[in-house]
């Protein structure tokens, strides 16, 4: 076999193992740049001449050891002067039955921020424990931000057993204490190992020393821990990085899947636009694929001409994240400079990007004692519950269930500084923000009620308040129908009004623009105004595209389900194209409107309407004489 013939082997054997990343945290002169050092040591992964350079700093150190293990981690000159982590360390190592890369991280409690952004990843932490002084306030700490950050499994290494004889006794009143502290963490993957990882006991090979542990070493457990349910197969997520158009011929989606995994041939739907469309190839570099799983880094082809651009994401129409503009998240401050309730921040989610304002603070944890107080705004190191509210939708998961697209980074734009990480909390944010908002305003705000009733205006008008809401693409028909109908009613002695989509923008709604948030806002807006008008009994004729069912539905719940009439009027696509009466189509297929229903965004139809007028069938006339009919059953107070 040829040299290259070796490499080659070498390299497709070294890419078949798996890979696990742990990371190292306890508290202060605990052993966890020791450890890392004797485990990169006995599994000769320092080279000849980090090692002379180790041995010769080494006999600088007391003790005269012939190498100090920690300094192998500890590159800072400040750490090797006082003798402690202050950054984190990442090191990469490989035995003949996995891939590894470790995060050694601070201990010390100004350096929480540090230990959490090597622990973010992690699919095991270490936690080192001293032998001789038990469980501690840092090692609390450190446990509590494991669990936060949601990394699965834990090995509880009790380290310098030599300095307590390797009593077996001490041992085991250290796993009561932790474990008793763990259960109120919800904390359960838990395993326990006495070492001395300056001695090298039960770091690489069982010690003879402790024959009553059973538990294998501290390599064995690396070695063999399953950490193949860690990757969330089910949700697909693919957050798009790049658009790739090298020529005419080709348009693909570039990134790395996230989670879940996708075929060739499967359908997909396009985040935020809502269109869906169906994957055409899987190309990487080697070739097509038929199948991609999380982690790979692909291009992905659909089979329709889709606007796609960077901080879009491409899911499963039926498995979708939520899509949010306020949301709650664990939050880890790392400024200097205390959190502003009162200020935006810019906030960095996968590909994503705005701005958000913190819509309250929750409380602050002390992670001493797991108590929650009162604050005014995170300090540096601090960590919280945080609300917020974005500029924006952006879709998101919970972090427990997709620790890629439940994590985001504040940033202050004056500065360009990261000044926090957050963890997306599972919940159902638009109920808890919408109950915390009501219970505000009903501590500020007091309704007065008048002297005339809802029901002696209707009385009096001679007619029900209701809302008739028109739904369809432009260039259906909506507008024209409504104003047909509108003056049908008034002929016949009855009191109408008209609330079109574009006329509201002029007054009402002219600070709104086309965004799914605007968009809903419009909806929202005027599905209260037709409220209002309901209430002094007139009746109302809401002409809207309003595209998406959960919106209209929501205007539905506003008004008041006994009065809201959905009304579906609709044609083909080719007939709405063809009537075109403000030229919007032509603008859209030029790329010169964005998000524009029917063309670069998608419209979902009623599923079950009042009414449904296909226009291309049935002349205004007729419709009118449609929407007679269902005013005529509903129109007596």
């Amino acid at each position: 076999m040829t040299r290259v013939q070796d490499v080659d082997s070498f390299l497709e054997e070294y890419s078949s193992r798996t890979l696990l990343r742990f990371t190292t945290v306890g508290s202060v002169d605990d052993g966890k740049s020791t450890l890392i050092g004797r485990l990169l040591h006995e599994t000769k992964n320092i080279f000849t001449d980090q090692l002379a350079s180790l041995q010769g700093a080494s006999k600088m150190n007391v003790g005269g050891a012939p190498i100090d293990y920690a300094l192998v981690t500890d590159g800072l000159k400040a750490e090797r002067e006082q003798g402690i982590t202050i950054d984190v360390a990442y090191r990469y190592f490989s035995t003949p039955k996995r891939n590894f890369i470790i995060a050694d991280t601070p201990g010390h409690v100004q350096y929480t921020r540090n230990m959490a952004t090597g622990a973010s990843t992690a699919n095991v932490a270490i936690i080192l424990i001293d032998a001789a002084n038990g469980v501690l306030t840092q090692t609390r700490r450190h446990s509590f931000i494991a669990s936060l950050l949601g990394i699965p499994r834990l090995l509880i290494c009790v380290n310098k057993m030599d300095l307590v004889d390797y009593s077996q006794d001490a041992f085991d009143a250290i796993v009561e204490d932790y474990t008793n502290f763990a259960t109120r963490l919800g904390i359960v993957d838990l395993k326990f190992i006495p070492i001395s990882a300056l001695a090298g006991d039960n770091v690489v090979k069982p010690s003879p020393k402790m024959p009553w542990h059973e538990g294998g070493s501290v390599l064995n457990y690396l070695e063999t821990v399953y950490v193949g349910s860690d990757r969330n197969l089910v949700d697909f997520r693919f957050p798009v990085q790049y658009v790739i158009r090298p020529d005419a011929n080709f348009r693909g989606f570039a990134g790395q899947i996230a989670s879940g995994r996708i075929r060739k041939g499967e359908p997909v739907m396009i985040l935020p636009s809502r269109r869906r469309s169906t994957v055409k190839s899987i190309v990487t570099f080697d070739g097509e694929l038929e199948e991609a799983y999380p982690s790979q880094s692909v291009t992905i082809t659909l089979e329709d001409e889709v606007d796609i651009s960077r901080g879009d994401m491409i899911v499963r129409p039926n498995n979708v994240p939520m899509v949010e503009d306020h949301f709650e998240a664990m939050v880890v401050w790392m400024d200097e400079t205390t959190m502003d309730t009162k200020r935006r921040y810019v906030i960095k989610l996968g590909t994503q990007e705005a701005r958000v304002t913190v819509h309250q603070l929750r409380y602050c944890v002390d992670v001493d004692t797991l108590s929650r107080g009162e604050s005014e705004g995170l300090e540096l190191n601090e960590i919280g519950r945080v609300a917020f509210r974005s500029t924006k939708p952006l879709f998101f998961d919970a972090y427990r269930l997709n620790r890629l697209t439940g994590c985001f980074v504040l940033i202050d734009d004056a500065t360009n500084a990261t000044v926090a990480a957050g963890m997306i909390i599972q919940r159902n944010p638009s109920e808890e923000l919408s109950t915390a908002e009501a219970a505000g305003k009903e501590r500020n705000i007091h309704v007065h009620a008048g002297k005339v009733s809802g029901a002696e205006r209707e009385t009096r008008l001679g007619q029900r308040g209701l809302t008739f809401w028109f739904t369809g693409l432009s260039g259906s028909g909506k507008s024209t129908i409504a104003a047909a109908f509108e003056r049908y009613l008034f002929d016949e002695g009855f009191l109408p009004y008209r609330l079109d989509g574009d006329n509201l923008r002029v007054g009402l709604n002219a600070d709104l623009g086309f965004s799914r948030y605007d968009r809903r806002e419009n909806i929202r807006r005027v599905s209260h105004v037709s409220k209002l008008f309901n209430d002094s009994g007139v009746v109302v004729l809401a002409s809207l595209i309003s595209p998406f069912i959960d919106e209209r539905q929501a205007a539905r719940e506003a008004v008041g389900t006994d009065r809201f009439v959905e009304v579906h009027v609709h044609a083909p696509l080719e007939v709405c194209e063809e009537r075109d009466p403000k030229g919007l189509y032509k603008k859209a297929r030029k790329g010169e409107i964005e998000n524009f229903t029917g063309v670069t965004d998608e419209y979902e139809a009623p599923t079950n309407p009042q009414l449904s007028l296909d226009t291309s069938v049935l002349t205004v006339e007729q419709c009118v004489a449609r929407l007679a009919d269902e005013f005529d059953q509903r129109r007596n107070p």
